[in-house]
């Protein structure tokens, strides 16, 4: 425990909810946030886990276009967090819903902004590129916590979001050494690098403006009108852009692909790195995602036998290492 902590500036370490329930005891406290901080970064490594089968169904549903694609997903994950609601027989609070509405209006504004900048990507450019780009967010992260909440990062959090983002480079030079040998490879559109790009700075946005209201609201309360916000909001962004409703799954195939996006990395992992912001500030849940491209390495290897150089190694580690040096990380 921190030698120097005071009664002064608990309230800057702990939660306002560990106070409450310790009554600023910061032994208790301490341990409480110890043993919460943990579970939060397994949130967040699992939900970094899962984003790499993101890009995976989406490259597959090339006869959606991205607002289709992201609207459903949306209405999917919305359809599972009211099943786990009511078969967790918890209490929905629209009272608090009300309280919080422009907040999760703005959340749902980023969120959605964000997946069809990155569902776009993902068809303009290669996947790697893609996943690439969108995980440059601990970076946009970290700076806007810095100038909007003054929430200085420890020098184990800095040189951990360094390593990492290496790790991701060497990945993502790796994965192209892989793609030039197999002649599979094509060279990446700068539309696609710019949708990314946006992705990651939407992404951070996103993190940064929830991680205020995450500690005050049950998890599930909150994503599932966030998802149903954002599912509007891509509704009415479609109809605009596009001039057309949108589009419907037609092959068996499709809807498979679709229900495997709403569930995997939309209803759990960014439910699972929405929670993890409860003791996780935002830029260290932006850096657990970039487990992402050994998430998508792994499904790779299983369903196209893609195995990566050796030196892919090399940036498998230093992501490793980095996440361990973000989590040991306070500020």
């Amino acid at each position: 425990m921190p030698d120097l902590l005071s009664a002064l500036d608990c309230a800057d370490y702990f939660s306002l909810l560990e106070l409450k329930m310790y009554k600023c005891d910061l032994r208790k406290a301490y341990i409480m946030h110890v043993k919460t901080r943990k579970l939060a970064l397994i949130e967040g490594i699992t939900a970094g886990i899962l984003f790499g089968t993101s890009a995976i169904f989406i490259r597959y549903l090339q006869n959606l276009d991205a607002f289709s694609i992201a609207f459903w997903r949306l209405i999917i994950a919305c359809v599972v967090l009211a099943v786990l609601l009511f078969g967790l027989r918890k209490v929905f609070s629209f009272s608090l819903v009300r309280k919080n509405l422009g907040n999760l209006l703005v959340l749902s504004l980023f969120l959605g902004l964000h997946f069809i900048f990155f569902i776009s990507a993902v068809k303009d450019t290669t996947i790697l590129n893609a996943t690439v780009l969108v995980n440059t967010a601990p970076i946009f992260s970290l700076v806007f916590s810095f100038f909007l909440y003054k929430a200085k990062p420890s020098s184990f959090a800095v040189l951990g979001i360094t390593l990492a983002f290496i790790g991701v480079c060497i990945i993502a030079y790796a994965e192209s050494q892989t793609a030039r040998a197999s002649l599979n490879g094509f060279s990446p559109r700068l539309k696609g690098d710019l949708e990314a790009t946006l992705a990651a700075l939407l992404e951070a946005s996103f993190l940064t403006y929830g991680r205020k209201i995450r500690v005050g609201m049950d998890i599930i309360s909150i994503m599932l009108p966030i998802y149903f916000l954002t599912a509007i909001i891509v509704g009415i962004l479609g109809l605009a852009a596009t001039n057309r409703i949108l589009e419907l799954p037609t092959t068996m195939e499709s809807l498979l692909l679709l229900i495997g996006l709403g569930v995997l990395p939309t209803a759990v992992a960014r439910t699972l790195a929405f929670s993890s912001l409860s003791h996780l500030k935002s830029f260290e849940t932006a850096t657990m995602a970039l487990m992402e491209p050994l998430g998508a390495t792994a499904l790779g290897i299983v369903l196209f036998c893609e195995w990566p150089i050796p030196i892919f190694a090399a940036g498998t580690a230093l992501i490793l290492a980095g996440i361990v040096f973000v989590s040991r990380g306070e500020s």
